[in-house]
């Protein structure tokens, strides 16, 4: 093995995601019928066409007001993707799986064999002192608090989470959680929940070691009102005139749905060991801990606390960061990512 001084990170090093999620479709249904397959529709997205009026800032100095009644009175035509409950439902359910494997800390690519020694020995270090514990309750605690539901989570009457673990199709265990009995704020579990909870990470945990693959099928439910919008994943259009409506919602197959980057991105929302200035919570572990909402970066390299300098430290310098800041750099390695230094000088 090459020794401290000369030992240098690959050019290659690149890591597949080890908390993997599909994307979520969403159905209708009443709540009262949250324990029963059948009966759920499909959720369709559909067009609507909308007269908006001109509400966006004016340009400095625009105080004429016979042109600004002028221009209010042009019509701001839209045609927008709209997904609703029917009218007779009061309940969206989003159906997702999420797939938990070990390997943690193994590149599926690296080009230095002794950086991959290294690399390995150090999260061997971390997983015999931990067992990935902390990591897999935090993970657990965002399946179990519904955060993967993003906006249809917000305002919304009850929000209960359904979550088996399957084995060869067939569920091994299954638990069942009140979303908002738990905080988005932190990782505190509510009594009623904790032996569930602890069974849930238990599972996580044991795939996350390597004791076994897990696969997680996961209802959303979400009292939401009867005939209340529900907010599916809006589609980026990267070909302007493509497309001419202002918004673009995400189906499966014909069936609203929500990517599995944002749901991976809730996932991932684990990261309050941050140097934490506006109190904003957990952020969704990043290299650079940018949460993109806010148009800010929180771990910023010249404070030391981005994923690169806390990796090279450790790995090259034997510098073993506090164990808060182990669990974030062992946490972007199950994120998984491309994450080589460039071989240039």
């Amino acid at each position: 093995m090459a020794t401290k001084s000369d030992l240098k990170t690959a050019s290659v090093l690149a890591f597949e995601r080890k908390v993997d999620p599909s994307d979520a479709v969403f159905y209708s249904g009443n709540w009262a019928n949250i324990d029963k397959a059948e009966g759920w529709q499909a959720i369709s997205i559909r067009e609507k066409s909308v007269r908006g009026t001109i509400s966006n800032r004016l340009k400095a100095g625009a105080t004429d007001a016979a042109k600004l009644d002028a221009d209010i009175q042009k019509p701001n035509l839209q045609t927008v993707d709209v997904a609703t409950l029917p009218p007779d439902n009061d309940t969206l359910k989003a159906a997702l799986t999420i797939r938990i494997l070990g390997g943690t800390g193994t590149p599926n690519a690296c080009n230095n064999a002794d950086y991959q020694a290294k690399l390995l020995q150090n999260v061997a270090g971390y997983a015999e002192e931990t067992n990935f514990a902390e990591l897999a309750k935090r993970y657990a605690a965002n399946i179990a608090n519904g955060r993967f539901l993003w906006r249809n989570r917000m305002s919304a009457e009850s929000v209960h989470i359904s979550v088996k673990h399957v084995k060869a199709g067939v569920a091994a265990a299954a638990w069942n959680f009140d979303g908002l009995s738990f905080s988005l704020r932190d990782f505190e579990v509510p009594q009623a929940a904790q032996k569930s909870l602890a069974e849930l990470a238990a599972v996580i945990q044991a795939a996350l070691q390597g004791r076994g693959y897990a696969l997680l099928e996961v209802h959303g439910y979400v009292r939401m009102g009867a005939g209340q919008e529900v907010y599916p994943s809006q589609e980026l259009i990267l070909e302007k005139g493509k497309n001419d409506k202002s918004k673009v919602l995400y189906d499966v197959k014909g069936i609203a749905g929500m990517h599995s980057q944002k749901i991976g991105n809730a996932l991932r929302t684990i990261d309050t060991w941050y140097p934490d200035e506006d109190g904003v919570g957990p952020i969704a572990v990043e290299p650079y801990g940018s949460v993109t909402a806010l148009g800010k970066a929180y771990r910023q390299p010249k404070q030391k606390q981005d994923f690169y300098s806390l990796l090279d430290n450790w790995m090259l310098k034997d510098q073993v960061p506090p164990i808060e800041q182990q669990h974030y750099v062992i946490a972007t390695l199950i994120r998984g990512g491309v994450f080589g230094a460039s071989d240039k000088e």
